[in-house]
Order: C-alpha cells, then sequence, then structure tokens
C-alpha cells in the first residue's frame, strides 16, 4: 500500500482510524490484515473502495463501522461473513435492499445501520405510500429474527416530498 509502516500487522485484531482528513488509501488495503476482527472508519475523507474488497476478510470480520466516508458497494456484498454481528455503514455511498436480506444472510448480525441510499436505510424516502406495506413485511419478518437489529427511533422512514403521493396541509 501506500503507507507500508501502516499495513504491517498481520496479526492486528482492530483497527479504528477516526478524522484522518489526509489519509489516503483503499479498503482493498485492509488485506494486510488477515486477522481482523474489527474495523472502525470514521470520518476519512479519501477513504475509498468497495465493500466487495472485504471479502477477504470473511471468516474473521465481526463488527465493520464505516462513515463519513468515500465507500460504495452492495452491503449484501457482506451477508454471508459468518461472525459479522454489527455492521454500521452510515453516510456512504452503499447502496442495496433491505427487503433482500434473506433468512440465510447475516446469521449473526445483532445490529444494523445503512445509510439512506440503501432501500430501507436511515432517513429513506419513500416513493410511493404502497410501497410500505410489503416493505413493512419484510422488516417484520427481520426483526422476529433479531429482534433488536434496528434501532428504530433511528431510522426516520418517511414519503419522499417527490412522491405523487405526497401532500401538506
Amino acid at each position: 500500500g501506500r503507507y507500508p509502516v501502516l499495513f504491517n500487522f498481520p496479526l492486528l485484531h482492530k483497527i479504528v482510524i477516526s478524522d484522518c482528513r489526509y489519509l489516503k488509501f483503499d479498503l482493498g488495503m485492509l488485506s494486510s490484515f488477515p486477522l481482523l476482527k474489527e474495523l472502525v472508519m470514521s470520518a476519512i475523507d479519501d477513504l475509498t473502495g468497495n465493500l466487495r474488497s472485504l471479502r477477504v476478510l470473511k471468516y474473521t470480520l465481526e463488527k465493520v463501522r464505516i462513515d463519513c466516508c468515500r465507500v460504495e458497494g452492495n452491503f449484501m456484498e457482506l451477508a454471508h461473513f459468518p461472525r459479522l454481528n454489527k455492521l454500521l455503514l452510515e453516510y456512504n455511498q452503499v447502496t442495496g435492499d433491505i427487503r433482500d436480506i434473506g433468512e440465510g444472510d447475516f446469521l449473526a448480525l445483532e445490529s444494523l445501520c445503512l445509510p439512506k441510499s440503501v432501500h430501507g436505510g436511515m432517513h429513506y424516502r419513500f416513493r410511493r405510500v404502497s410501497d410500505v406495506p410489503s416493505f413493512m413485511h419484510a422488516i417484520h419478518l427481520l426483526m422476529q429474527r433479531t429482534s433488536k437489529l434496528f434501532k428504530v427511533t433511528d431510522l426516520n422512514w418517511g414519503l419522499s416530498e417527490a412522491s405523487p403521493d405526497w401532500y401538506w396541509d
């Protein structure tokens, strides 16, 4: 990588980097940490890459928090990480749809927080009122499996003001 000194810890289990405005690196560089269990990357303007890059850590990662970075990819790329129990991906360009989570996905997950760019993520805005019932059914099924998966008070879902169903008194 660009910073060989930072990425020469093959036995590292936890990495936390926060508020580093000038550190430039890609998620793919994390392959240098084959035993990594906990990944926290927050407010790193030049952290880039795709969630797919984390597949090399599939059997070790337990907690992932990546927020306020320029990371992209579909959150479902992490669906079959057998140890992953916490996934927080706020304020990124991550995509996907919560309704895609099946019975065999995210089996160890206890906590999930996704950006509004994900269908059903925090602050998600529905296009039509008619979209809500099927979506809520899918959420209900997820909550039956893991009742504390979402902090319901943090979700703040609503109807998009651009929706043809939108009205204001």
